[in-house]
């Protein structure tokens, strides 16, 4: 192993509900902790820390934990950290620490993320909504229509699958009941229900062709991953995940809507930083907060052809755990809560090691690829067991 190159080490994550009453830095030490303990690491031999997008003092809900809080919480002695959500997507946390490890600058960096949207709803006075006279920025582009919702520019693109290229609503289904069918085998999932064709279809629609079932939905929840460094490993009592890949995009915001979903440049790129192909990878963990998203990366990563991810998906059974592609085993963002990208990653190592109990993919799963973001932002990450 390389000491120039970057690892994932050790994971974790905090319970995962709704509602929680569990302090939301609480619930970051609870990952932290767990994290720590499968590295085999302590606290002080980390010197760095990621997060995105950093404590957002206007939507604590969404971004309630920074950073600072964690450094002082834990009394860090952080040679490097960073935390900002001008970067290419949630995961682009991994990328920047991993680049810091590969540069120097720190050996052992842990990277988190953690929400809290669906308890601050239930606490407003506690965690208060941000009200605004007037309206600017990149909200300018999309509140005046009343397209507040990720899923009204998602259901814009998914639309043109329809129209072009055929996309179906069965189609569509398949990555909602397999996350659901995946998500019941994971006892720290939100929503432990397998979902039927039927029930999805006469479900509501929300933005068209999106409905109901194609959405995530509010959790709280915080999820941890250690990137080490290569001339650090033998600090480590796990086996190490080496990040064999990293790729980035960010695409406009503004009105002029980009004519492709981030994904599709990320996707590309990857590939051309590594000697992997598509066909190498045992399992794809692909960012799902709504599940055209995840077709996106399906076409974007390679595995189909532009247009034909409905097609790719089509009867669920090439996704499944046992398919040829075991597609966010977790149960995604739609069935194992709105871990807001991290848990792609999570899964990955999680897959890699042969930990993922009743949802462990058979076999020696050596090759992954997760993902976050896909709209006007996006990151990958290529994972392998060496």
């Amino acid at each position: 192993m390389s000491a120039s190159e970057a690892f994932i080490t050790g994971v974790g994550q905090s319970e995962v509900g709704v509602r929680l009453s569990r302090h939301p830095l609480l619930l970051t030490l609870d990952a932290v902790q767990e994290a720590l303990d499968e590295a085999g690491l302590n606290i002080e031999q980390i010197d760095g820390v990621s997060t995105y997008p950093g404590r957002a003092a206007a939507m604590l809900g969404f971004s309630p934990v920074g950073a600072d809080e964690l450094i002082d919480a834990l009394g860090i002695r952080a040679s490097w950290y960073a935390g900002g959500s001008e970067i290419s997507s949630q995961l682009g946390a991994v990328v920047a620490a991993a680049s810091a490890v590969r540069a120097g600058l720190a050996r052992h960096v842990i990277c988190f993320r953690t929400v809290y949207e669906a308890a601050a709803m239930s606490r407003p006075e506690e965690y208060p909504m941000p009200r605004r006279d007037r309206v600017d920025g990149g909200s300018q582009w999309t509140a005046p229509f009343n397209a507040i919702s990720a899923v009204n520019w998602t259901a814009q693109y998914a639309m043109r699958h329809v129209k072009k290229y055929g996309l179906t609503r069965e189609q569509l289904a398949q990555i909602a009941l397999t996350d659901r069918a995946h998500a019941a085998l994971n006892p720290r999932a939100l929503v432990q229900k397998p979902l039927t064709l039927e029930e999805y279809m006469s479900a509501r629609m929300i933005s068209s062709p999106l409905c109901l079932f194609d959405c995530d939905r509010y959790s709280d929840a915080s999820t941890v991953l250690i990137v080490s460094a290569g001339d650090a490993l033998d600090e480590i009592s796990c086996t190490p995940i080496r990040i064999a890949a990293m790729a980035g995009t960010v695409e406009r915001h503004s009105w002029d809507q980009a004519e492709w979903m981030a994904c599709y440049a990320t996707g590309a790129d990857l590939w051309k930083r590594t000697d992997y192909k598509p066909s190498d990878v045992d399992t794809a963990q692909l960012y799902d907060g709504f599940s055209f998203q995840a077709i996106a990366w399906l076409e974007a990563l390679g595995f189909c052809e532009v247009g034909e991810g409905g097609r790719y998906v089509e009867g669920g059974k090439r996704i499944a755990l046992d398919g040829e592609l075991p597609l966010n085993t977790f149960g995604g963002q739609i069935g194992a809560g709105r871990l807001h990208g991290f848990g792609f990653a999570h899964e990955a190592v999680v897959q890699l090691r042969g930990k993922g109990g009743a949802r462990q993919i058979a076999g020696d799963p050596r090759v992954a690829v997760s993902t976050s973001g896909g709209g006007p932002l996006a990151t990958a990450l290529l994972l392998a067991r060496d």
